[in-house]
């Protein structure tokens, strides 16, 4: 088994560094969060750090990377206070690479790519219309990582569209039926396939399946 200790990984190449603790922690959630500039700039950009923070008051969060260069889905957030964030699928997975791609703060990644705004019930900033999940948020908060100057920023769930046929009589989504796509690292993609459903553990019992027979 390889062994890296911490002052190994400081002898590390960058590239090889930002590649090793990208994909050492697995599989990461892949979103595409929309933010508007103005009233006739959009703006699109790819995450692997959407997170849940709460179901009561609903909630979610993400990290934005230190504020030493421009940084346009931070700014158009604390400008304008909404932004959407949109599940990357198999159909789409390619379009959403590109939005890394360093446009100029005007510049739409909608219109150079292959995803379509989509306006819904008066929000102001567009959801991804190819997008299977997609999530109206509205800034709440902002906390600054001292350690090393990221941004974990905060948004209040306002809506929730989501296809039909993915959704369980509880509410769980099985997200495999809507082709949803992980992230490994920087430039990794991946379709996992959801195995079972496992009971409420409790002290003392065994963990039963939800789906198959103990």
């Amino acid at each position: 088994m390889l062994h890296y200790q911490d002052e190994d990984l400081s002898k590390l190449t960058s590239r090889y560094r930002a590649n090793l603790i990208n994909s050492c922690t697995g599989y990461k959630s892949l979103n595409l969060i929309a933010s508007i500039a103005g009233p006739q700039f959009t703006n699109l950009a790819l995450f692997n750090s959407v997170v849940h923070i709460g179901s009561n008051p609903a909630m979610l969060g993400f990290i934005s990377r230190p504020l030493t260069v421009r940084r346009d889905t931070y700014n158009n957030i604390k400008k304008n206070r909404f932004f959407t964030v949109n599940q990357v699928n198999e159909t789409i997975y390619k379009d959403a690479h590109h939005t890394s791609a360093k446009y100029d703060a005007l510049t739409s990644e909608f219109e150079k790519t292959g995803l379509t705004e989509e306006f819904l019930d008066n929000f102001k900033v567009p959801y991804v219309a190819e997008s299977s999940i997609k999530i109206g948020c509205e800034f709440v908060n902002e906390y600054t990582i001292e350690e090393n100057g990221c941004l974990l920023i905060i948004g209040a769930i306002k809506h929730i569209y989501i296809n039909e046929g993915i959704v369980s009589k509880d509410g769980w989504i099985q997200l495999d039926r809507a082709n949803t796509i992980s992230s490994v690292g920087l430039d990794g993609y991946a379709l996992p396939k959801v195995i079972d459903r496992l009971a409420y553990a409790k002290p003392h019992e065994k963990t039963n399946s939800l789906w198959h027979e103990s």
